[in-house]
C-alpha cells in the first residue's frame, strides 16, 4: 500500500481576492490540510478567474492568520521578477512563517507572466538556462555574504540579503518534460508538477539527490450538484484542458479565452472531480497516491470553497489517509 502523502490545500491566486484567499488558509488549516500551496501570477488564465494578487503579500498575510508551510507553485525568477529580488521576497516570506516552513517552487514561467515589460519570450531551452543561472544567483544570496555576479543572463553587483531565516528554504524545480525534469534533478531540493505522470516522476528521482522532495497539484469543483460543479470548471478554468505548451507562450488573457473555446464542456467533465460525493474526490487523489508523491495538493474551482474545505476535513481527508495507513 502506498505511504499516504501530506495532503496540502493549493490557493489559486488567479481565481480567488485576497480576503478569499486568507480566510481559505485559514479554513484548511481548521479542516486538517498539512500544507498549502500558492500561485504567482501577473496576470490570471481568463476574465472569469478575475484576480492576480501579489504572491509575496498574500504570503506575509497568510503567516499571520495560519501556522500551515506554505510553497509557491511556483514562482518564475526570471524575467518579470529579478532573481536578486525572488531571493530577498523569499527569505522575507521564510522568516515570516517560521524556521522550516517556506518553500521556494519555481519554474521557467509562462509568457502571459513574463512579458509585461517587453522583453521577448526565449525558447524553452533558453528558459531552463536563464532558470538554472536564477537559482545559482538566489543560493548565492542566501549565504548572506555580499554577492557580486556576472553571468549570461544576471548581473547582480555588491548584493547582500540581510533579512533570511537561519537555514535557507528548500528550492523545488517545476517541470513538465524530459529536460525540465532533469535540471530539476540537477539543480533542485525537488521537484514539482500537476500531472501524476510516473515516469517523469522515476525520471527524476532515478538522477535527484536522496530526500528528495516531490510535489504534486490538482484542482476539483465542489459544488451542491456535480452539473454545477463542471459549470463552475468549464466557465472559470477552461484553460486547464489546454493541450501541449501552449500555456508557455499564449502572451494574453484574451489569446487564453480564444484558445479555451476549443474545450468542450465533455471535456472538462471527464478530467474533473465535480460536485458533493466524496467518493469522486478520493478518486481524483489514487492516481497520485499510487505515484508516490511526497506532498499533494487540491484546490478548488468555483464559489463553494468554504463548503469544499470543510467536506474535505469531514470525509476526503479521513478517507485518504485511511486508504494509504
Amino acid at each position: 500500500m502506498p505511504q499516504v502523502p501530506d495532503i496540502g490545500y493549493f490557493l489559486s491566486c488567479e481565481e480567488y481576492a485576497p480576503d478569499q484567499l486568507l480566510e481559505q488558509a485559514r479554513l484548511a488549516e481548521e479542516a486538517g490540510f498539512d500544507r498549502l500551496w500558492i500561485s504567482d501570477h501577473f496576470h490570471p488564465w481568463t476574465k472569469a478567474q478575475g484576480q492576480s494578487p501579489l504572491v509575496w503579500s498574500m504570503i506575509g498575510a497568510v503567516s499571520q492568520v495560519c501556522d500551515l508551510p506554505v510553497s509557491t507553485a511556483v514562482t518564475c525568477p526570471t524575467i518579470r521578477v529579478h532573481p536578486a529580488i525572488v531571493a530577498q521576497a523569499a527569505a522575507t516570506s521564510a522568516v515570516l512563517l517560521g524556521e522550516g516552513r517556506f518553500t521556494l517552487g519555481v519554474g521557467s514561467g509562462e509568457a502571459l507572466n513574463e512579458h509585461v515589460h517587453g522583453d521577448p519570450w526565449p525558447e524553452a531551452s533558453v528558459r531552463l538556462e536563464m532558470l538554472e543561472e536564477a537559482v545559482e544567483v538566489i543560493r548565492a544570496l542566501w549565504t548572506g555574504e555580499v554577492v557580486s555576479h556576472r553571468g549570461r543572463h544576471y548581473t547582480v553587483e555588491n548584493a547582500r540579503i540581510y533579512t533570511r531565516p537561519e537555514t535557507p528554504p528548500d528550492i523545488l524545480v517545476s517541470g513538465f518534460g524530459p529536460k525540465a525534469v532533469d535540471l530539476a534533478a540537477r539543480i533542485g531540493d525537488g521537484y514539482v508538477t500537476t500531472s501524476p505522470d510516473r515516469e517523469l516522476l522515476d525520471r527524476f528521482r532515478s538522477q535527484a539527490r536522496h530526500g528528495a522532495r516531490t510535489q504534486a497539484g490538482y484542482k476539483v469543483a465542489w459544488a451542491p450538484t456535480r452539473d454545477e460543479g463542471i459549470d463552475a470548471a468549464h466557465r472559470i478554468w477552461p484553460n486547464a484542458g489546454l493541450p501541449g505548451e501552449l500555456a508557455q507562450v499564449l502572451p494574453t488573457v484574451e489569446h487564453f479565452e480564444q484558445a479555451s473555446t476549443l474545450v468542450t464542456r465533455e471535456a472538462t467533465a471527464g478530467s474533473i472531480a465535480a460536485g458533493p460525493d466524496a467518493a469522486d474526490h478520493v478518486e481524483a487523489f489514487q492516481p497520485f497516491l499510487e505515484a508516490g508523491f511526497d506532498e499533494v495538493y487540491v484546490a478548488n474551482m468555483g464559489p463553494h470553497y468554504a463548503d469544499m474545505i470543510r467536506a474535505y476535513g469531514r470525509e476526503v481527508l479521513p478517507q485518504l489517509r485511511r486508504t494509504a495507513s
